[in-house]
């Protein structure tokens, strides 16, 4: 038998707040346990271990639509789980391409404002208010 665990230990066991096992209880990730007549909730371990499943899937950049496809797939079908994480890995490299880019594009505007010479015109401030750019 699970020892008494509470939605306070539980949320310190799984190194969340209290308030996002609400949350994710609210949304349907977690089940809320029977409240018996006098006393606590108990949580079992099951759900701690839930809630680290679904940090650790949040880490991974999967949002909480994507973590509930991946709780109701479970283990038994790791070829849809494969297309879910393969869409996600090929969001993740766009983002990261999105971000060189920005980033180039940043790194040229921190360039041109160094060898500025004209104090009455920044090349950032002129570029974010050019029509063109």
């Amino acid at each position: 038998m699970d020892r008494k665990r509470t939605i306070s230990v539980a949320a310190a066991e799984a190194g969340v707040n209290i308030e996002t096992i609400r949350y994710y209880q609210r949304i349907g990730l977690i089940e809320e346990p029977a409240k018996p007549l006098s006393g606590f909730r108990i949580y079992p371990q099951a759900t701690v271990n839930r809630i680290r499943f679904i940090q650790r899937a949040q880490a991974l950049g999967f949002s909480l639509a994507e973590i509930r496809i991946l709780l109701e797939l479970d283990d038994g079908n790791c070829k849809k789980t494969q297309q879910l994480a393969e869409q996600k890995l090929a969001l993740i490299q766009q983002k990261i391409n999105d971000l060189n880019t920005m980033a180039g594009v940043l790194k040229q505007q921190v360039k041109a404002c160094k060898t500025n010479t004209d104090t009455a015109c920044c090349p950032l401030i002129s570029s974010l208010n050019s029509e063109d750019g």
